[in-house]
């Protein structure tokens, strides 16, 4: 009989269990809700609570025994500015179990643990283009066609016509002009 032990083993040793539950719990308030199996996911169920009422306390032994499990002082810091806050209303029942279904491979029952708090909405990146916005070939064509009557045609000195719109092109009519100039010089003092 099972009388006063209250620790499920997973299978695990006590440090292994130890570090997998702290991780657990670390990912559960870096992501807000992470899948598992039904019998890690009330381990860390258990575990997060109880940290998440020790951030509600707010004081420094409460820090000190926070970092003790979870050993990031980025997310302890969260934990405490950002998660506890929003439960300071609520005398338990941070998190919630949802059950998932089975796993194919070995038959496991999967389930998610979520903190009960809204996620943050995503922000939409600026700059990159969607799968739908892709141009055909033949839009790049039309596209080309237009490029091209935008460029204007500039007269040389020496009577030459050009396309203005590169850099390069504007470099030769430069060059153009020093060689025709320098022509002239020598014209002239012949």
């Amino acid at each position: 009989m099972r009388h006063g032990r209250k620790v499920k083993k997973l299978g695990r040793t006590k440090s292994h269990r130890k570090a997998m539950l702290a991780n657990m719990a670390a990912s559960l308030f870096m992501y807000r809700m992470i899948k598992t199996t039904e019998a890690k996911a009330k381990e860390v169920r258990k575990l997060a609570e109880k940290l998440i009422t020790l951030a509600k306390r707010g004081d420094l032994h409460a820090h000190r025994q926070v970092y003790d499990v979870i050993r990031d002082r980025k997310l302890v810091k969260k934990i405490f500015d950002e998660i506890a806050p929003k439960f300071t209303d609520r005398e338990g029942g941070y998190t919630r179990v949802l059950k998932l279904g089975i796993r194919r491979g070995d038959c496991a029952t999967l389930s998610v643990v979520e903190l009960l708090i809204e996620k943050p909405p995503k922000e939409e990146k600026k700059g990159k283009k969607e799968k739908g916005e892709r141009k055909t070939k033949s839009e790049k064509v039309v596209e080309a066609k237009t490029s091209e009557e935008k460029k204007k045609k500039v007269k040389t000195k020496a009577g030459e016509v050009k396309e203005e719109g590169t850099e390069e092109e504007e470099k030769e009519v430069k060059e153009g002009k020093e060689i025709n100039s320098k022509k002239s010089d020598l014209e002239e003092k012949k």
